[in-house]
């Protein structure tokens, strides 16, 4: 595997596990949305995942990486749409999302 793959491979595991941290199992969503610091610790995180997609798949437009183009698309309604992203929206992320891939992160590291 490309070494610049690999690093943000890495990025991307580091943030997942830091979002898991932030939003630990015991937060609900009414605390979620009334704790601004780990609101924007997660989105900050979603859209340093969703940029490391991005250059991964300028390296390799073929990566097999479930959801890459969402994941992207995330990352940039975060940004330039910021008034337009819901707490539900990142909530949903979190929960639904993130551990799927997280599952695929930690496969593709260990094909290296």
């Amino acid at each position: 595997m490309d070494i610049k793959i690999n690093t943000w491979l890495l990025d991307i595991q580091q943030c997942i596990d830091e979002i898991f941290v932030f939003n630990n199992e015991n937060t609900d969503f009414k605390k979620y949305k009334s704790d601004l610091k780990t609101k924007k610790a997660i989105e900050r995180n979603i859209e340093i995942i969703g940029e490391a997609v991005n250059r991964i798949l300028k390296v390799d437009n073929d990566f097999p990486l479930k959801n890459a183009k969402n994941i992207i698309g995330t990352r940039n309604r975060i940004i330039h749409s910021y008034d337009n992203i819901s707490d539900e929206v990142i909530w949903t992320i979190v929960q639904r999302e993130l551990p799927d891939l997280k599952i695929q992160i930690e496969k593709l590291l260990k094909q290296e």
